[in-house]
């Protein structure tokens, strides 16, 4: 089983944000988990 320190729970603008902020530092291990596939989140929906 994988180990995180960070999990992030969905993938929009503001969960993809935090996981790059997060990931600046190599020592931590990061995973991004969300329902739908990133590019059909509600952020991209949003913008029109």
């Amino acid at each position: 089983m994988a180990r995180y320190d960070v999990v992030i729970v969905g993938a929009g603008g503001a969960g993809l944000r935090a996981a790059i902020e997060a990931s600046m530092d190599p020592n931590i291990r990061v995973a991004v988990i969300s329902k739908v596939y990133p590019t059909r989140s509600h952020t991209g929906a949003a913008q029109g």
